[in-house]
């Protein structure tokens, strides 16, 4: 449940930087640049997530590596999509 908790809260993240992209620039250049702004703050995200499941629940990184790149697949092929979609339109 906590893998499915994480990529929801990565796509809503997604959608909150595609919000503030088109704020920022009000074209879907700028969503695209937010959507690829997106990637090495979410790859963060879920590294830090990967760390408190290694330091504080006790999980080896051999246990906690697949649910990181579950959790950064998703939302970041979503991303990706959004990004070569939005720059396309521009």
């Amino acid at each position: 449940m906590h893998i499915v908790m994480v990529m929801v809260g990565g796509l809503v993240q997604l959608g909150v930087f595609l919000i503030f992209g088109w704020h920022w620039g009000t074209t879907p250049a700028a969503m695209a640049t937010a959507a690829k702004l997106f990637l090495p703050v979410w790859l963060v995200v879920v590294a830090v997530n990967m760390w408190v499941g290694v330091a504080h629940a006790g999980y080896s990184v051999k246990d906690e590596l697949p649910i990181l790149l579950a959790n950064f697949l998703v939302p970041g092929v979503v991303a990706i999509i959004a990004a070569w979609q939005l720059s396309r339109a521009a």
